[in-house]
Order: C-alpha cells, then sequence, then structure tokens
C-alpha cells in the first residue's frame, strides 16, 4: 500500500469514518489513536528515539515537512520528559485537531463553522472524498488478511494496521475478524518495528498505551450509559 503524501496519523483518522453513515467512530479515544500515530512515524523515522524509556528528539531543529508531525516534535522538545504510554495521552487533542485542519485543507474534509449556544465557535468536519476513503481501507484491509507476506509489508503500513486493530476501530474490522487475523496482526506489530530492536518496543508500548484507552474510554461510556438509565 503505498504512503502517498498521507502520514499515518492522518491515514487512521480517516480509517475511522464511516462511509456510509458519514459519521467518525471510537470518537471518544481517537484522539489517542491519532497521537498513537504521529508518535510511531517519527519513531520510524528515526526523529524521536527511546532513552532509558523517555521519548527523545534526536534533534530539536529536525523537520519533516508535515505541520502535524512538527507541532509534534516541537511540543516533545518544549515539554517536560516523558515516556511513549503517557505522550499518547498527553495533550492528546492538540495533534488531532491538527490533524483535522491538515486534512481540510487537503480537500478530505470540509470544515463548517458554528457556534454553540449561539455564542461559542466551534467547527465540525464533514468527510467531503469518500472514494479516496474506501481505497485507503480497501489497501489496509489488504495488509490485515494477506496475500501479502508479512515480511513484504512496508513499516508504516503494518503500524497502520497494528494501531487501527489496537483501537479496535469497527469501521476497519469487527472483533470476529480481530480474533481470526490475531497471529498475523501480532506480526505486523512486530513488523511496524522491524528497523531496530528499540522501535519495536516504542512500537509495542504505544500500541497498549491505544488499548488501554480504548478500553478505558469504553468502560466510561457503559458507565454513563448505566447511570442514564
Amino acid at each position: 500500500m503505498p504512503n502517498g503524501p498521507l502520514s499515518l496519523p492522518a491515514r487512521l483518522y480517516l480509517l475511522a469514518w464511516d462511509t456510509t453513515k458519514r459519521s467518525i467512530t471510537g470518537s471518544t479515544h481517537l484522539h489517542h489513536l491519532v497521537r498513537a500515530g504521529a508518535l510511531t512515524e517519527l519513531a520510524q523515522r528515526g526523529l524521536l528515539v527511546d532513552d532509558d524509556g523517555i521519548v527523545t528528539p534526536v534533534d530539536a531543529d529536525s523537520r519533516t515537512g508535515d505541520v502535524v508531525l512538527d507541532g509534534l516534535l516541537e511540543l516533545v522538545s518544549e515539554s517536560r520528559p516523558r515516556g511513549w504510554k503517557p505522550w499518547v495521552t498527553s495533550r492528546a487533542r492538540v495533534t488531532l485537531d491538527a490533524v483535522r485542519a491538515q486534512l481540510a485543507a487537503d480537500g478530505y474534509l470540509r470544515a463548517e463553522r458554528k457556534r454553540v449556544l449561539g455564542i461559542f465557535p466551534s467547527v465540525e468536519y464533514e468527510l467531503d472524498r469518500v472514494p479516496a476513503v474506501e481505497a485507503l481501507r480497501g489497501q489496509a484491509r489488504e495488509v490485515l488478511e494477506g496475500p501479502v507476506p508479512v515480511a513484504d509489508v512496508g513499516d508504516r503500513d503494518a503500524a497502520l494496521v497494528a494501531l487501527a486493530t489496537a483501537a479496535e476501530l469497527r469501521t476497519f474490522a469487527s472483533p470476529k475478524e480481530r480474533a481470526l487475523h490475531r497471529a498475523r496482526i501480532d506480526e505486523l506489530t512486530e513488523r511496524g518495528g522491524a528497523a531496530a530492536p528499540a522501535l519495536r518496543k516504542v512500537i509495542q508500548d504505544v500500541r497498549t498505551a491505544v488499548v488501554v484507552a480504548a478500553a478505558t474510554a469504553s468502560a466510561k461510556a457503559a458507565t454513563a450509559t448505566t447511570t442514564a438509565n
């Protein structure tokens, strides 16, 4: 699957769209998933490294040319030291907002400005490029199901599937499908960090943080429903 101009966090965000209902899914923990994608891509590019468990920029002045990734690099550089799991959740909505603005500028989304209670400005996003998102999903499904051997899958494509399944995106794979392809998902997770042993640990840590974030969000939603009833 070609990476094209879209970053890993941008592709993860688009995978969360239900193209039939034109609605976003997994919204309670989507910001964590998008942040995880940005951390993973920066680690795969060698711009963030693991220094005894701490997320560390290789060069504070390095830039990728992608506004979302560069924004996160700057945030990490200017913040107190944190590990990979804390960075998945810390101020994660900043990265989500940047991804949505970027995709709107690129024509994937349409931004609609509104006012909450007639006073507070707000922006809502609608999906515009449905065929492009459906093609992205189809390509990612091929990575999940085969027939391409895991060893021949690109590291960013492998990470895309590993993170999307960790976040339990129902627009990408059902629980039954995730269970069916569990062994391949594990292999893809390893493949995402194939460049170096340290990177494998990073991918595992980030993926674990996404799993925890998704489970926590689901538990809160269930509690809120029970309380409301």
